[in-house]
C-alpha cells in the first residue's frame, strides 16, 4: 500500500538553503487516512463502513483506520464524528457558536411537542394512546404531525390490539439533530438529575426507561401496511390552542 509523504522543515530553517546542512524529518501517513478524508469531505451525508471499506484496498481494517483519523482531528477545528453508526465530519463542538449566525430556527417545538418526542424516544415503539397515558393529558394531532415533519418520528408497525394503532418511533434524523451515535445515548436518570431537568425529590420507584431503537418489529407489533405511508398519514399539521 502506497504512503503519500509529507517534508517538514524546521521554522528556523531556511527553505532554500540548499547545502544539505537543513536538518529535515519525512512524515509518512497512511494512504488509507487519505482515502478517508477524501470520502467523508465529499459525501453529502454520513457514510457507514461498509460503504467506506467498498472504496477501500482490499484487506483494511477500516474500524481502525477510522479510529486513528478520529484522533487526528481530534483537536482540530473540524471532528469526525459517529452518528446513528455513521461517519461524517462536524464543526468541534466548542466552535459552534461561530456558526450561531448562520443558523435559521423556522419553528420552535411547542412544551406538547417536546414532551411527545421525549417519551417516543425514551419509550419506543408506543402508540399515541400510551403516549396519552404517560403524560396524563390528551396529546393532539398536530404535535404528532410536527414531529413527523421534522423528520424526527417515523411510524414502525401496528400494535396487536384491536383497533390496531400505529407505534412510532425515533429516525437517524433525530439521532443526527441532537449528535446521537444510538438512542442509547440518551441521558440517564442521574444525568437528567444533574442537569436539573428533574427534581431531586421523585417519586418512590420511579425510573428512567433504556431506551433502545432496535427497527426490528417487537412481538406486539405487526408490519405497516402499503396505505400506511401514504400522504394522508401526516397531513401539514393544523395549528390548535396551546400548540
Amino acid at each position: 500500500m502506497g504512503l503519500a509523504k509529507m517534508r517538514v522543515i524546521r521554522p528556523d530553517a531556511d527553505p532554500e538553503d540548499d547545502t544539505g546542512d537543513v536538518q529535515e524529518r519525512v512524515e509518512e501517513r497512511p494512504e488509507e487516512l487519505r482515502l478517508l478524508e477524501a470520502m467523508l469531505f465529499a459525501a453529502s451525508e454520513p457514510l457507514s463502513e461498509k460503504d467506506l471499506a467498498a472504496r477501500l484496498p482490499q484487506g483494511t481494517d477500516v474500524a481502525d483506520a477510522l479510529k486513528r483519523l478520529q484522533q487526528d482531528y481530534a483537536p482540530r477545528g473540524v471532528n469526525l464524528v459517529r452518528i446513528a453508526g455513521k461517519w461524517t465530519f462536524r464543526t468541534a463542538g466548542d466552535l459552534s457558536w461561530l456558526l450561531s449566525k448562520e443558523t435559521v430556527e423556522t419553528r420552535k417545538l411547542s412544551r406538547a411537542a417536546i414532551e411527545t418526542l421525549a417519551i417516543i424516544a425514551y419509550h419506543q415503539p408506543v402508540t399515541r394512546t400510551e403516549i396519552e397515558d404517560i403524560r396524563g393529558v390528551s396529546t393532539s394531532k398536530g404535535s404528532i404531525d410536527v414531529l413527523l415533519e421534522t423528520g424526527w418520528i417515523k411510524p414502525r408497525g401496528r400494535r396487536k390490539v384491536p383497533g390496531r394503532p400505529l407505534t412510532f418511533g425515533t429516525t437517524e434524523a433525530f439521532l443526527s439533530h441532537f449528535g446521537l451515535d444510538a438512542v442509547g445515548d440518551l441521558p440517564g436518570l442521574e444525568e437528567l438529575k444533574g442537569s436539573g431537568l428533574l427534581d431531586g425529590r421523585l417519586p418512590a420507584g420511579f425510573a428512567v426507561p433504556m431506551p433502545s431503537d432496535d427497527p426490528a418489529l417487537r412481538e406486539d407489533e405487526d408490519p405497516l401496511e402499503p396505505g400506511d405511508l401514504d400522504l394522508g398519514l401526516a397531513p401539514r399539521a393544523e395549528r390548535t390552542e396551546g400548540e
